[in-house]
């Protein structure tokens, strides 16, 4: 084990260069566990922290499938198995341009805190392709899933990693994924989860990252005496998590003012009502449009292109209460963090996995905000994820109020873990630090009880 953060980042990054990704996911889990290590010697001993950052299995491969004008394409596939202490690999399957090694490492390393502080038997994983969905014909879709299957069946199975959705999978991509899975194998079993509801999937599955984000953020606020009720919230992204998150909100009393896509984001300063938000699913999950149709129907809307050129992203330099990142990682670079403060918002929760660049945590923690990170407080997808398992393992559906109650508990707990672990360890309000070491500690007794191969 090496004696300092810096010197076990050097060798992360000896071993894993060319993947930066990785190596902030990495330093922010050190930087809060160090302290821990060092009083805790047996960690050390073992190794544990060295083993965790290793996966278990990288599984890299190629995914050849014909388009519409009948030329064949060739994409790359990736799962990441990164740790089983807990139970099978679970994680989801991410398509998108930018996806790479690096990437899929950091979701998958990620996804082992946030598993185990669901308080359900999981493992972490991750995978997916630099597949694009967007702009491709359901035929092309259904043609690279069912290539993606052919391999992927190897390696995946319900004892032994259940992938799921995230972006660029929703439910057509599980579909056709689960279809192939089925003709191959000629068996039914639950080897994914976000699947259609008629054949095995949960209710409040699709919804359950949005959902569980503004439990989360509610559970903060109740620390200080406060409700969402009145508040103004920035929300970023327009897909699933963000949709969800904001119809959460409004169950809740928030006000949603903010929604985006990689075109850029709309300002609706009267908020988005119900009315709103049915337009924007249809636009978003049926028609596959754009954002800026909805300040095109609501002109009321102020639409605002990307500006790349620009140092920071105007979407969170408005007067708010509260922010919800849910689109991608590192989406809130220093000046937008500071751009957030400073307009007035103190309430943060992370809908997207790793939104926040390093040092714009830094001021969140350093204002005293409260700020909840996305492995703790995007868990409620996973959650439910895990809750799917159970329902196919048992041959029976749960109603969507149990299902909803169900989650509102587990994000209860996660947020309880991670506000007393923070304080047991000296931050109190710290939920970074609570997140990273409560989701540590379960992991590596787990690894101990099962000795160096653990």
């Amino acid at each position: 084990m090496a004696e300092s953060v810096a010197a076990f980042m050097d060798m992360i990054k000896a071993k894993n260069p060319a993947e930066p990704e990785f190596h902030q996911a990495v330093l922010e889990v050190a930087e809060s566990l160090w302290p821990v290590l060092e009083k805790r010697p047996e960690y050390r001993k073992a190794k544990i922290l060295d083993r965790i950052c290793e996966p278990e299995r990288v599984i890299m491969f190629r995914v050849p499938w014909v388009d519409d004008k009948g030329e064949v394409q060739v994409n790359r596939g990736f799962r990441i198995e990164m740790n089983s202490a807990l139970g099978p690999y679970k994680g989801g399957l991410r398509l998108h341009p930018s996806v790479n090694l690096g990437i899929l490492k950091f979701l998958a390393f990620e996804q082992v805190f946030k598993n185990s502080l669901t308080t359900l038997p999981m493992g972490g994983g991750k995978g997916g392709s630099d597949f694009d969905p967007k702009g491709k014909s359901d035929n092309e879709v259904m043609s690279f899933c069912q290539s993606f299957m052919l391999e992927l069946f190897r390696h995946i199975g319900p004892n032994t990693d259940v992938p799921a959705g995230d972006i660029g999978v929703g439910g057509r991509e599980i579909g056709y994924l689960f279809g192939m899975y089925k003709k191959i194998k000629n068996e039914f079993t639950g080897i994914l989860t976000g699947k259609g509801r008629n054949w095995g999937g949960s209710l409040i599955r699709p919804e359950a990252t949005g959902y569980g984000a503004v439990y989360f953020a509610a559970e903060m606020l109740n620390t200080r005496g406060e409700t969402l009720k009145g508040k103004t919230c920035l929300v970023s992204g327009g897909g699933n998590v963000a949709q969800y998150t904001t119809e959460k909100l409004l169950d809740l009393g928030g006000k949603v003012v903010t929604l985006s896509d990689s075109g850029g984001y709309i300002y609706d300063e009267e908020g988005v009502d119900r009315e709103k938000l049915a337009f924007l699913m249809d636009l978003k999950n049926v028609r596959r449009g754009r954002i800026k149709e909805y300040a095109e129907k609501y002109p009321k809307a102020v639409f605002t292109p990307t500006d790349k050129s620009l140092d920071h992203n105007p979407l969170w330099n408005h007067k708010a209460d509260c922010a919800f990142p849910s689109a991608t990682q590192n989406e809130i670079n220093v000046k937008d963090a500071q751009n957030l403060v400073n307009n007035g918002v103190y309430v943060i929760s992370e809908g997207a996995n790793m939104p926040t660049v390093p040092k714009g945590v830094e001021i969140f923690i350093d204002k005293g905000i409260l700020y909840g990170p996305g492995k703790a407080a995007n868990a409620g997808g996973v959650s439910v994820s895990g809750l799917e398992m159970s329902q196919n393992s048992l041959r029976l559906s749960w109603t969507r109020e149990e299902v909803d109650q169900r989650l509102q508990g587990i994000m209860k707990a996660i947020h309880k873990a991670a506000y007393e672990t923070a304080e047991e360890f000296g931050t109190p309000g710290n939920y970074v630090n609570g997140a990273n070491i409560a989701g540590f500690l379960k992991v590596a007794d787990t690894m101990l009880d099962m000795g160096s191969v653990g």
